[in-house]
């Protein structure tokens, strides 16, 4: 599939996912948690993360989780930090790292989902957080200066680009001197050709297209990047992982 191809069928796929939504709903029945089903294993979505953090934000926000991590705890955030969440779908991430920033910090959320981004600005409003953007956006080419950012997080959606190369070198761009990533994402094992990973799942399905961990590591140092660790914490399809992705700009 070319880029474009590849980026209609994700965008495709998560729009259908925020439909089913019902943003003005305070219980999660008015969603269809089978309307999430997005990726190719069970290993997705909100068991990541703490019980009292799901009770934090809108319902609708913590059923439309379809990560495979949790990147606001992973990258340890502190009041008064400007952070950045790549693919911020209904926008848990982002309202649980404004809850982490606190006040004085803040958090921005780039998506390219319209469907998404009107779910996120929903539920921004019913948590009531106002240190929060969501702009639209793709995350090859990410809607902010540089040098704007102290962290870059993102859960699940790095596998998702078909330009990660130019998605690292992103991240790079807009993060501060000393800022720093924490990202969950899904990570091959580097003996697996891109067959067998295709035999695993599909591109949308967050399986065919995860970098192994040595392609993350090199792509992560070409930039720039220093510090750099990966570690997996689950599997979720034969030799893929979820990882935490860590590294600090200098």
């Amino acid at each position: 599939m070319t880029d474009s191809n590849i980026r209609e069928k994700v965008r495709k796929r998560y729009a259908e996912a925020a439909t089913a939504v019902d943003p003005s709903c305070d219980d999660s029945s008015c969603c269809s948690a089978d309307a999430f089903n997005t990726a190719d294993s069970g290993d997705f979505g909100t068991w990541m993360y703490d019980a009292s953090e799901l009770t934090s934000v809108p319902d609708g926000a913590a059923l439309a989780a379809l990560g495979c991590g949790n990147p606001t705890a992973v990258a340890e955030l502190v009041p008064g930090e400007t952070v950045l969440d790549l693919g911020s779908g209904a926008g848990i991430d982002v309202l649980l790292s404004a809850k982490r920033v606190g006040p004085e910090g803040f958090v921005y959320g780039i998506d390219m989902t319209d469907e998404m981004l009107t779910l996120a600005r929903d539920h921004q409003e019913q948590a009531g957080a106002t240190n929060v953007e969501f702009r639209k956006g793709i995350i090859e080419d990410i809607p902010l200066d540089d040098t704007t950012v102290d962290v870059v997080i993102s859960n699940c959606v790095i596998n998702l680009s078909s330009d990660k190369p130019r998605v690292l070198a992103e991240m790079f761009r807009v993060l501060n001197p000393g800022g720093r990533i924490g990202i969950s994402d899904v990570v091959a094992d580097d003996e697996l050709s891109e067959a067998e990973k295709l035999e695993r799942g599909s591109w949308v399905g967050c399986i065919a297209g995860a970098l192994s961990f040595n392609e993350y590591r090199q792509g992560l140092e070409e930039v720039g990047f220093i510090d750099i660790s990966i570690d997996p914490t689950h599997t979720v399809a034969e030799g893929m992982h979820s990882a935490i992705v860590k590294a600090h700009k200098p």
